[in-house]
């Protein structure tokens, strides 16, 4: 995952979306697993006529279930192969993939682009309905169904004490070495016209299982089961809270990520690598 390409090689931006119901996931994972990862390295091999696998770098990598709009990965290519197949590789690999994966986009990146460790910030929708009759048919493999009703205005209410660079280990699932320390930059829900409850989640960077805790936290301040303080208290407290729920995965969909300028891409990917810390409590 170096911003160095291997000599005879060129690193290729794809930009690509996927509807997660029928995916475990978007990592390759054991033999029989149906992953994103999986699905277009393939269809990568196939058009292009080549004896190996490529092997993508992911922005975000999604969990089971979960959907992507504005996902972004990179692979690295011999020269010859993208000379060769760049023209029509869009048009041959829609013609190779699944119906619910699609890239939207090959071109070759710039300088220093790292498709995870170059981006700044990722951000998610949440959606999710409170009406008493339940989900349109034709959303619910995209909105959650809430069987209370639901009051915005505690909700975003609750979502401002978790603005900020935190650790949020009170809303991950623990991974052994990595940091749970994150800086949410939005937070905050609207309904649309269309009585959907739809929550803009976006940060740096996220940690296993984050966006759905933050959601399932503030859709029990939303029904009255808890006060709006009560989220920022289990962030404090920096320990996972039984009565915080992992909602289920079919109401998220990861919207789009950011990059800075060209010129920035590699001091940005240093920067991502680094092992983060907060600030002592106390320091003078």
């Amino acid at each position: 995952m170096s911003e160095e390409v291997e000599p005879g090689f060129v690193r290729v931006r794809l930009d690509l979306s996927y509807d997660g119901k029928d995916f475990s996931g978007w990592a390759k994972q054991r033999e029989g697993q149906r992953t994103v990862q999986g699905e277009i390295e393939d269809a990568l091999r196939t058009v292009t006529r080549s004896a190996r696998t490529y092997e993508l770098t992911v922005a975000g990598r999604t969990d089971s279930g979960v959907h992507a709009r504005g996902q972004v990965a990179h692979v690295d290519l011999p020269e010859s192969v993208w000379a060769e197949h760049r023209e029509k590789l869009l048009r041959r690999l829609a013609g190779r993939l699944p119906h619910d994966v699609r890239i939207w986009q090959a071109e070759e990146a710039p300088a220093g682009f790292n498709a995870r460790f170059s981006a700044i910030w990722r951000r998610y929708a949440y959606r999710v309905t409170d009406h008493p009759g339940g989900v349109d048919p034709l959303l619910r493999g995209h909105v959650l169904w809430h069987d209370w009703t639901l009051d915005l205005d505690a909700m975003n209410e609750a979502a401002q004490a978790l603005i900020g660079e935190h650790d949020f280990a009170a809303y991950c699932k623990r991974r052994e070495g990595a940091t749970t320390i994150r800086t949410l930059q939005e937070l905050r829900w609207e309904r649309r016209p269309d009585g959907v409850l739809e929550a803009t989640v976006r940060a740096d960077a996220f940690c296993h299982n984050m966006v759905r805790s933050l959601v399932g936290a503030m859709l029990f301040v939303g029904d009255g089961h808890r006060s709006p303080d009560w989220p920022g208290k289990v962030l404090a407290a920096g320990v996972r809270d039984s009565a915080v729920h992992v909602v289920r995965p079919h109401g998220l969909t990861l919207e789009e990520v950011g990059y800075p300028a060209d010129e920035l891409l590699a001091a940005r990917s240093v920067e991502a690598r680094n092992k983060r810390s907060l600030p002592s409590a106390g320091c003078c």
